[in-house]
C-alpha cells in the first residue's frame, strides 16, 4: 500500500514575495507538494494513490480540470476518471537511484480551467529483491602445511545491490574442524570474512579441502549467495601480501581524460621469490567500474577507462586484491569521488503552451508553464531564467524549477497578431552555460475596433433625371478587426433622403456600400439631400459608426421656358375662339420708334446657364414695325406707326434658354393700332363675329364627317354581305387577297401650308381587294347616292366667298362602276381673321 504525505510550506518570506508577484495572475502554483511513498517492484496499475482528491478536485471537476502529468518518462499514469495515481511501468530502485540513500521520482501534475502546477514526489522504497553476489563461483586458497593455528586469510566479500538492513551482510561456513570462519569490521562498517586456521595441516594426510562460505543479507525474508572455498595444501609461501592503507581516497573531476592516472595501491609480501612477487586485480567490484577504471596488474596504478559523469554517479566503492606467487591474497578498498564541472546546460522543458490568448486577457494571464533543468549540481545547478524579445510578456519563477510566462500589460492583435519571445536559462557555472527556447504566443481576436469610414463626410454629384438603379456613390469603412469582427456591413441610418413614409431617395448595399439611386432625381424638386450611412461589423455585441453623404442634384436643361406674359391659357383660348378673348395691345398710330408695346415675361425652373433666357421676333404682321428687347423681352415699335400698316397686327416671340441643346417656347401677342380703346373696339367686334363664323363652321364640319363616316360604314356592310353570300352559295370560301392588304386606311390629316390653329382637316380612303374569281356586275348592289353640296349650302355662305386652294368639296355623281375609287372629302380650311 502505498503511503501520501502531504506537506505545507510555512508562511515565510518567499511566499509572500512569490503571492505578490503573481497577484494578478489567473491561477497560482499551488505552495504545496504532494508526497507518496511506494515499494519497488509493485506491479503496473498498482494504485499509488488519490492525486484528484489530494489535489482538492472533486470527480466532477475532473473533465472541465484535464488532469495530466508533465513528466517526461512515464513512470507513473493518472486516471482521468476518478483521479487516481497509478504506476505505470516497473520501478527497479537499483536502476533508478543505485546506491543513493534516497530514491524518489518527481513530477509536475497539471490542471486547466484555470491553469494550475502541482509538485508531485514519489519516494522509491527499497525491498529486499537482490541476493547477495560474489564475483567468482570459487575461491581458491594455497595455505603451507607449515601454517601455525590462528593464522587469518581474508575471504571476498559479498555484494548486495539493496541499502539499508537489506544489504547488511552475515557470512557463514559450513562445518570443517580445520577452519572456523571469523568476520571483521572495516572502517566502512561493513564485515570482512576471514578464514582462520582452527588446526595443523598435514599435506600428507589431506592436500585439500573444500568449503562454502554462504552470505546472509538482512532482509526479510532474507537472501543468501554462496561461494566455493577450494583450499591447497602447499609448502613454504608463509608471508601474504599486506597493502600500505586498507583503504585508498582520490577525488577526479568529471570528463577526465581516458587513460588518466587516478591512484596507485602498493602491497608488498615478505616473501622472497616469486611468494614475494605481488600482482593486483579487482576484486568483487560492481559490473560498472572495470568500464570505467582498470588496474595495473603489476603497478597496481588505477586509471580511467571510459568517461566520468558525475551526473551519473558521484562516486565508486571497490575493492582490489593483491595475490603473490604463492598464492596468498589481501584486500583493501578504494573509494573515488567525481568532482561535478559545468557541463551541462539548463534544459527547458515546455509543460503547458496555450495555442492562442484573446487581445483582452488581463495583465498576468498565465499563457505558458516551464520546467527547467539542469544535471549539474551546486552553484553550476542553479538556473536563473529570463525572456529576449519585444512582447508584453514577463517570466515568473514558480516552485520546483518551474516558471510560468505571464502577461506584462494589455494585447493589441491590431499592432501584434503574435509575439515571438525567447526563454534563456542561464546557470551560475564559470564559465556559465545557457540555452534557449523560442516561444509563439498567437493573439486572437476580440471585437475592440468599430469600423472607420475613409471620410467623415462624403459629397456626391448626381445629375438630373438619372436612371432608376444609377451608382451615387460607393463608401468604404475599415474595420481593424479579423474574421467576423471586421466584416463590415453598411445600412441607411437616416437623413433627409427622403420625407417620412415616402420611399427613400437612395438605397445602400450591404455588402460593398454602394448608394445607388431609388429614383429618378429632379433638379427642381430637390436640389440636394443628406443620407447618413452606419457600418457595423459581425462581431457581437456589434460594434458601428456612420459618415454623412450629401448628395447635389446637379441642373439639366429639362425645362422649356414658360411664358407668363401675355397668359398662355388666355391666348390659347382665344386663338380657339378666332382671336376674340386673345389679350390684345393697343398702340396709337401716333407712337414713334421705340414706343413700348408690351413686355413679355418668361421664366425658367432650371438653373444656371439652363435658365438663362433671350428673346426673338419669329413673325409679324409687320415685321419690320417691332422689335423684341434680346434679354428684357420688351416689346418697342422698331419704326413710327403710319396709316397704311393695318390695324390688327399679330406678334410672335420666342423665349430660348442657354441649355444644350436649347429649349424655347412663344408668346403671342395681338396689338391694335389705334388712337385711343373706343377705335379699337369696332375691330374687336368685326373678330368677334369672325369668330361666331368660324365656330359655326367647324359645328357643320363635324356633322358632315360623321355623314361621310356613316355612309363608308353601310358601304362596307354591303359589301361584306354580298361576298358572304357568294362564297356560301360557291361552296369552300375562297382566300380574299385583300385581306393581306389594307381594307380601310384613314389617312393622317392633310394640312395645308397656311395651316392655321382652329383647322380640323379630315381624309378617308375605301380599298377593297379583287376577289378570288371573276364576280358578275349584277352581284354587286347599287352604291347609295351621295349627297351633292354647293359650297354655298355646306358652308352657309360665310365661306369660299373667293377662289381659295384651302377650300374644297366634292361634287358629281358617283361612279357606275363598282371598283372605281370612291370621292374622297379632303377636308377644310379656316382661317383665323388676325391672318
Amino acid at each position: 500500500m502505498a503511503v501520501r504525505r502531504r506537506q505545507r510550506r510555512g508562511p515565510g518570506g518567499g511566499r509572500a514575495l512569490l503571492a505578490a508577484l503573481l497577484l494578478c495572475v489567473w491561477c497560482r502554483a499551488a505552495a504545496e507538494r504532494v508526497r507518496y511513498a511506494i515499494p519497488e517492484e509493485l506491479g503496473r496499475g498498482s494504485l499509488v494513490g488519490p492525486l484528484a482528491r489530494d489535489l482538492g478536485l472533486s470527480a466532477d471537476e475532473l473533465p472541465a480540470r484535464k488532469l495530466r502529468l508533465s513528466e517526461e518518462k512515464q513512470f507513473f499514469t493518472v486516471n482521468e476518471e476518478n483521479g487516481n495515481l497509478y504506476v505505470n511501468e516497473r520501478l527497479d530502485r537499483e536502476e533508478m537511484c543505485g546506491k543513493s540513500p534516497t530514491c524518489s521520482v518527481s513530477f509536475e501534475a497539471l490542471v486547466h480551467n484555470p491553469l494550475n502546477i502541482f509538485q508531485v514526489e514519489v519516494a522509491i522504497e527499497d525491498v529486499n529483491d537482490n541476493s547477495p553476489v560474489f564475483s567468482k563461483a570459487a575461491l581458491d586458497l594455497e595455505i603451507g602445511e607449515w601454517t601455525l593455528p590462528g593464522a587469518r586469510f581474508p575471504l571476498e566479500m559479498a555484494r548486495d545491490a539493496d541499502l539499508g538492513s537489506n544489504s547488511l551482510l552475515t557470512y557463514q561456513l559450513t562445518s570443517n574442524p580445520s577452519f572456523i570462519l571469523s568476520l571483521k569490521e572495516n572502517p566502512g562498517g561493513k564485515k570482512q570474512p576471514e578464514l582462520v586456521l582452527e588446526g595443523a595441516l598435514d599435506r600428507e594426510k589431506q592436500s585439500s579441502f573444500e568449503l562454502v562460505l554462504i552470505a546472509v543479507d538482512g532482509g526479510e525474508p532474507a537472501r543468501t549467495g554462496t561461494v566455493l572455498i577450494r583450499i591447497n595444501v602447499t609448502d613454504a609461501n608463509d608471508n601474504p601480501p599486506v597493502f600500505s592503507k586498507s583503504l585508498y581516497e582520490a577525488r577526479v573531476a568529471e570528463n577526465l581524460p581516458v587513460g588518466s592516472v587516478v591512484l596507485k595501491v602498493a602491497a608488498t609480501d615478505a616473501d622472497a621469490g616469486t611468494n614475494g612477487r605481488v600482482s593486483y586485480a579487482f576484486g568483487n567490484v560492481p559490473d560498472d567500474v572495470p568500464l570505467l577504471f582498470t588496474v595495473n596488474s603489476d603497478s597496481g596504478e588505477v586509471r580511467t577507462s571510459g568517461p566520468l559523469d558525475f551526473e551519473d554517479k558521484s562516486k565508486y566503492i571497490f575493492a582490489l586484491e593483491a595475490r603473490d606467487g604463492g598464492g596468498l591474497t589481501s584486500h583493501c578498498e578504494v573509494q573515488i569521488d567525481i568532482s561535478d564541472e559545468n557541463d551541462n546546460t539548463p534544459e527547458i522543458t515546455i509543460l503547458s503552451l496555450s495555442s492562442s490568448v484573446p487581445e483582452d486577457a488581463p495583465t498576468g494571464t498565465v499563457v505558458a508553464l516551464l520546467k527547467v533543468r539542469d544535471r549539474d549540481s551546486g552553484e553550476n545547478g542553479q538556473v536563473s531564467c529570463e525572456l529576449s524579445g519585444e512582447a508584453p510578456l514577463s517570466i515568473v519563477a514558480s516552485s520546483g524549477g518551474s516558471y510560468k510566462v505571464v502577461t506584462a500589460g494589455a494585447l493589441d492583435r491590431e499592432q501584434a497578431s503574435e509575439h515571438r519571445v525567447t526563454v534563456v536559462a542561464r546557470d551560475r557555472g564559470r564559465p556559465a552555460l545557457w540555452s534557449s527556447r523560442e516561444l509563439v504566443l498567437e493573439v486572437s481576436d476580440v471585437n475592440d475596433n468599430a469600423p472607420v469610414f475613409e471620410e467623415a463626410a462624403y459629397s456626391a454629384y448626381v445629375a438630373e433625371n438619372n436612371a432608376a438603379g444609377a451608382l451615387v456613390l460607393r463608401v468604404q469603412a475599415r474595420d481593424a478587426d479579423a474574421g467576423a469582427n471586421g466584416r463590415v456591413s453598411y445600412w441607411l441610418a437616416g437623413g433627409s433622403a427622403g420625407a417620412a413614409g415616402a420611399a427613400p431617395l437612395v438605397s445602400v448595399e450591404a455588402r460593398s456600400g454602394a448608394l445607388y439611386a431609388q429614383r429618378s432625381l429632379d433638379y427642381e424638386q430637390c436640389r440636394e439631400f443628406t443620407v447618413a450611412v452606419r457600418a457595423q461589423d459581425g462581431g457581437s455585441p456589434a460594434r458601428s459608426s456612420t459618415a454623412t453623404v450629401r448628395v447635389f442634384v446637379l441642373d439639366r436643361n429639362d425645362n422649356a421656358p414658360r411664358v407668363l406674359w401675355p397668359a398662355a391659357a388666355a391666348a390659347a383660348a382665344g386663338e380657339a375662339a378666332g382671336g376674340a378673348a386673345a389679350p390684345f395691345e393697343v398702340v396709337p398710330r401716333s407712337a414713334e420708334a421705340g414706343y413700348l408695346v408690351a413686355k413679355v415675361v418668361a421664366v425658367d425652373a432650371d438653373a444656371g446657364r439652363n435658365a438663362w433666357l433671350s428673346y426673338e421676333l419669329v413673325q409679324a404682321s409687320e415685321p419690320a414695325l417691332f422689335r423684341v428687347g434680346l434679354h428684357s423681352g420688351e416689346v418697342r415699335t422698331a419704326r413710327a406707326v403710319s396709316e397704311r400698316d393695318a390695324a390688327k397686327q399679330r406678334v410672335v416671340a420666342v423665349v430660348k434658354d442657354h441649355g444644350q441643346p436649347a429649349l424655347s417656347a412663344t408668346a403671342t401677342l395681338h396689338v391694335v393700332l389705334a388712337e385711343s380703346l373706343q377705335e379699337a373696339l369696332p375691330e374687336l367686334s368685326e373678330r368677334a363675329a369672325g369668330a361666331e363664323a368660324a365656330a359655326a363652321a367647324a359645328e357643320l364640319q363635324f356633322y358632315l364627317v360623321l355623314a361621310l363616316a356613316l355612309l363608308s360604314a353601310l358601304l362596307v356592310l354591303s359589301v361584306a354581305l354580298a361576298v358572304l353570300a357568294r362564297l356560301r352559295r360557291a361552296g369552300p370560301p375562297a382566300v380574299l387577297r385583300c385581306l393581306g392588304a389594307q381594307r380601310f386606311s384613314v389617312a393622317g390629316a392633310a394640312f395645308p401650308a397656311d395651316f392655321c390653329e382652329g383647322t380640323l382637316p379630315y381624309s378617308y380612303n375605301l380599298c377593297v381587294a379583287a376577289p378570288a374569281r371573276a364576280v358578275p356586275e349584277a352581284a354587286w348592289p347599287p352604291p347609295p347616292p351621295v349627297p351633292v353640296l354647293s359650297a354655298e349650302e355646306l358652308l352657309g355662305g360665310d365661306c369660299c366667298e373667293k377662289p381659295s386652294p384651302n377650300c374644297s368639296v366634292v361634287t358629281g355623281e358617283p361612279p357606275a362602276d363598282p371598283d372605281a375609287p370612291q370621292p374622297q372629302l379632303t377636308g377644310f380650311d379656316y382661317s383665323s381673321p388676325f391672318d
